[in-house]
């Protein structure tokens, strides 16, 4: 046998043995390797490949037939692309790469650390290459496609001896129809494995297989369920697609675990059967309130459900109106609760926020719109949504449509809706608006500034006039909204420049405010304990040490509070079960990039690695100094890397990087 990578401890020497048995004895080593590494293993054999020598490997795809590839699984692309560039921010700098697959182990894209894709071409680890298990032998990416399941390979685990300076986690990726349509795969150097990993890329795809299932079923009813209620909204919810008559028509993995029922027993079968509820009612309950959940009971369980996506029109006395009975003057219920944050919950101290509330409570139920401005991620629909839910209208509808992120063919339908036949592929009973959808309650305009010129016209048409056309039709509906707007484009330079309508610009800006962003907020310590809290509502409260807090006040938060929200959550599930202190190896390493000087006079401790930069002519000493603390912090911990990296407050990656410079 070879030489072969093994990491140094009572795993790697298990590792060792079983590679003898296995390739130079030819028995299995069972109970030495994890049943499903050794399962690949034999698939391995059968196909003909050995340790050292694989069989022919098929070339990597020329540019234009990856294209190819790219576009046959585009929408895969579309909805997995941001969360492995968020993934990649968790784990920058460590020595790995993020890497999405199809659903035959062909690399479709990858972003990765400089120094390890350099290393990761040697073995053709690159967009283009297929990893298929009958090619590269036992591998995260191939494996978990046969297996089904995520899977973590380790060093001399993978097949081929080649692949065995690598450590791969990886986790298949399921369409809303249950097939499976590629993976999703964190690599890098074996040396640097962290067992946080293989969670993090099972959570992560998890996201992308929510977002495919909304993304694709987008015009159908949503229906939203898991037992317990703070699950709601989370990648572990259920999710169920049904058609306006009561047809289900998709079911994700989750809601068929949730439900104890396969896939075959809901698809195509009557909402009632599956859920054991009437559809018309439920529709009913939530149509005045998307953000309420209700509780049904399935098989005698309890049931919390949340709808979303489109909602059929409203049916009165067996008839569908197109124009929906007037509403009443709104009187806020005297002991309603609200649910979601209100312009009171939203006051954290910082005093430039305390001003745009002020001006906002002064304009609450009167017909006065409000333009919202600041950087993406300052919180624009948030602040709407608090707005929505302090003013009289709080018990009617919230909608919103974010004008930049619908393309401009679709958004005319999205916004004023459309009569049944009114273009190829519309349905034939037709689909109301978000204008139509929001009678009674609040339209919000997300990035307003990205509106089509053709369609600021009509839009402006619906304020002056309070009625609303659908495309195909020529009966126009009366509607009563609110109309709240955000955008972080300077709308006066856009009607300078003439890509936004005048007339428009000062329809909309009624009342402008002016969200700070984060790095500018004084508040940043309460929003994060009020983060966590929400975060942590079904299990233990956690806290966060000092110099994680400093961290996070230090940082400049180009993503702003979505940045923020996102960096606490990657934190909190990076808690072992017994864990309640956040620090800063549970803060994504970014943070520490650009961490600002110590203020004057303060006293750094000799081994600080988020000291400023010595000059040259002392960074051997300095790297000396950190290299002797790591090396006794580690000693003092009996080895362990992860309560050493704890004890000096830094990442592991950080320690690894420490001891790599012996």
């Amino acid at each position: 046998m070879g030489q072969i990578h093994v990491l140094d401890d009572m795993h790697g020497q298990r590792l060792v043995q079983a590679r003898h048995l296995f390739f130079d004895q030819g028995v299995l080593p069972d109970g030495l390797v994890d049943p499903q590494i050794l399962r690949s293993w034999e698939r391995c054999r059968r196909f003909g490949l050995t340790e050292n020598n694989a069989l022919p490997i098929i070339e990597s795809l020329d540019r234009m037939a990856l294209k190819t590839e790219q576009d046959r699984n585009r929408h895969l692309l579309l909805q997995g692309r941001p969360i492995m560039e968020h993934v990649f921010e968790q784990i920058r700098e460590s020595g790995s790469m993020v890497i999405l697959a199809d659903a035959n182990g062909l690399l479709l894209e990858s972003v990765g650390d400089a120094d390890f894709l350099s290393r990761a071409d040697r073995v053709a680890l690159a967009a283009g290459a297929s990893w298929d298990e009958n090619q590269r032998g036992t591998n995260a990416i191939g494996t978990a496609l046969s297996e089904e399941m995520p899977i973590e390979v380790l060093g001399a685990e993978h097949f081929l001896e080649n692949n065995g300076f690598l450590t791969c986690c990886a986790s298949p990726i399921f369409g809303p129809d249950g097939r499976l349509i590629g993976v999703l795969d964190i690599s890098g150097d074996y040396r640097n494995q962290q067992r946080h990993t293989l969670g993090l890329v099972r959570f992560s795809s998890l996201i992308v297989e929510k977002r495919l299932f909304e993304s694709i079923h987008a015009r159908d009813i949503l229906i939203c369920f898991h037992s317990r209620p703070d699950y709601l909204g989370s990648p572990k919810e259920g999710l169920a697609a049904v058609s306006p008559d009561g047809q289900v028509l998709a079911i994700n993995r989750n809601g068929t675990e949730i439900l104890g029922i396969r896939q075959v027993d809901a698809v195509r079968r009557d909402f009632s059967m599956v859920f054991e509820s009437n559809l018309s009612a439920l529709v009913d309950r939530q149509r005045n309130n998307a953000q309420a959940s209700c509780e049904i009971n399935v098989n005698g369980r309890a049931i919390h459900v949340q709808l979303r996506g489109q909602l059929p029109p409203q049916v009165i006395a067996g008839r569908v109106y197109d124009e929906l009975p007037a509403v009443r003057s709104a009187r806020r219920p005297e002991a309603a609760a609200v649910s979601g944050p209100t312009l009171e919950t939203m006051n954290t101290g910082d005093a430039r926020l305390q001003a745009a509330i002020d001006r906002s409570r002064r304009i609450l139920g009167r017909d006065i719109p409000i333009l919202i401005q600041g950087e993406s991620g300052a919180g624009k629909e948030m602040f709407a949504k608090a707005f929505h839910n302090s003013g009289p209208r709080q018990s009617g509808p919230f909608v919103a449509l974010n004008c930049a992120s619908i393309p401009e063919t679709l958004i005319e339908s999205e916004l004023f809706g459309y009569q049944g036949g009114a273009f190829t592929g519309a349905r034939k009973e037709g689909a109301p608006g978000k204008i139509q959808q929001a009678h009674g309650g609040t339209l919000f305009l997300d990035e307003i500034g990205d509106m089509p010129l053709n369609l600021q016209a009509r839009l402006l048409r619906v304020l002056q006039e309070r009625c609303v056309t659908p495309l195909g039709s020529t009966r126009a509906i009366q509607v009563d909204i609110s109309l709240v707007c955000a955008t972080h484009r300077r709308l006066r330079e856009e009607v300078a420049r003439g890509t936004f309508r005048e007339d428009l610009y000062y329809r909309l800006n009624g009342m402008c405010v002016t969200l700070p962003a984060l790095r500018e907020r004084t508040d940043i310590r309460q929003m994060v304990a009020k983060i966590a809290a929400a975060e942590t509502a079904s299990r233990t409260a956690v806290r966060f040490s000092e110099g994680a807090l400093q961290a996070i006040e230090n940082y400049a938060w180009p993503g702003n509070i979505r940045q923020l929200f996102n960096a606490i959550r990657v934190a909190i599930a990076l808690l072992d079960d017994d864990e309640t202190l956040i620090t800063e190896s549970h803060l994504p390493e970014e943070l520490f990039e650009s961490t600002p000087l110590a203020a004057a006079g303060s006293t750094l401790s000799p081994f600080d690695p988020w000291a400023p930069a010595a000059p040259e002519n002392n960074v051997g000493s300095l790297e000396e100094i950190g290299r002797q603390a790591a090396l006794r912090t580690l000693e003092a911990a009996g080895g362990n890397i992860s309560a050493a990296a704890r004890q000096l407050g830094i990442s592991r990656n950080t320690l690894y990087r420490k001891l790599g410079r012996l």
